[in-house]
């Protein structure tokens, strides 16, 4: 079954998608990886970085992975890049 997250993106995952959020249609039960995997297919600029991203899923730090995600319609993952200066 699949559900309609809203991806967000931030700093330099924004630059390279070209967007700063969409609507994204995703299988309910996906780990973190294969929802990067997902992304990377819409926005293939985004691999430059992925062994530096992380998400938060619903606001919670999630790292790529084989960590299951459950996931509601309407959830918010966000793609949070490298953050310089930090």
């Amino acid at each position: 079954m699949s559900c309609e997250v809203v991806a967000l993106y931030f700093a330099r995952s924004a630059e390279l998608a070209g967007v700063r959020s969409e609507i994204i249609s995703v299988p309910q039960q996906i780990t973190s990886l294969q929802l990067w995997e997902e992304i990377v297919k819409r926005h293939p600029r985004l691999a430059a970085i992925e062994d530096q991203v992380i998400f938060a899923v619903c606001q919670q730090y999630v790292l790529l992975g084989d960590q299951l995600l459950v996931l509601q319609s309407g959830d918010e993952v966000a793609v949070i890049p490298p953050i310089s200066g930090g």
